[in-house]
């Protein structure tokens, strides 16, 4: 899109709360606290016990039984901060890597658009692939380490979302989402989009979608 400034944003562990949500559901495999896991410190959980093959089973039986994508926590700040970008005129474009379960596509979609608007997070694209470096956006928000990589490997702008498992990934990192938004104006104004103030009348942005009528509604 021509004059636009385009943010990829992932959801898992940048928008949503993916550790917290899965350590419920390993501790409930495993039997015992889930205060008892610990951080994920590395992108494989071995650290909480579980092997590649236990994972995906886990994984797949939390999103399609357990509707994990439907119900997970949201980062504090997140829709609060995308709402005022998109405000300063940020194109947001929602890039994740949901559907590796087989068979489980529709859960998987339409659970994600439910918790986008549950949750009152502003888009205008959503994608869902791995091959993050054939989305166009002029930077990226990005917690996984391989996304990263193979981002920046592209040529790619990208912002580290900081989680435990990232700590040794170099380059510009963020730590809240009011650190995604300062980063974002930044590299926004350099590139030449004009920054606008954010609507009037909107203070509290997640609750507009709850003030849009719904279709018969008056």
């Amino acid at each position: 899109m021509s004059g636009s400034f385009v943010l990829g944003v992932d959801l898992d562990g940048v928008c949503a709360d993916h550790t917290a949500a899965f350590r419920q559901v390993v501790a409930d495999e495993l039997g015992v606290d889930p205060a008892s896991l610990g951080e994920q410190t590395s992108w494989s959980y071995a650290e909480w016990g579980i092997d590649d093959a236990t994972f995906l089973e886990l994984h797949r039986r939390a999103v399609l039984e357990g509707r994990m994508f439907a119900t997970m926590a949201p980062i504090e700040g997140a829709a609060e901060v995308l709402w005022r970008l998109s405000d300063a005129g940020v194109w947001i474009r929602i890039v994740t890597h949901r559907l590796y379960a087989n068979w489980g596509h529709k859960v998987a979609v339409g659970d994600t658009v439910q918790w986008l608007d549950d949750h009152g997070i502003p888009y205008r694209d959503l994608c869902f692939l791995g091959d993050k470096p054939q989305v166009g956006a002029d930077v990226y928000i990005d917690d996984a380490p391989h996304n990263v990589e193979n981002l920046r490997a592209a040529g790619q702008t990208v912002i580290v979302f900081d989680q435990p498992y990232n700590r040794e990934l170099g380059g510009e990192r963020a730590r809240t989402w009011d650190d995604v938004e300062e980063i974002v104006h930044g590299l926004a104004v350099r590139r030449g989009l004009p920054i606008q103030p954010q609507f009037t009348g909107f203070e509290y942005p997640p609750h507009r979608m709850a003030r849009v009528p719904r279709t018969g509604e008056r």
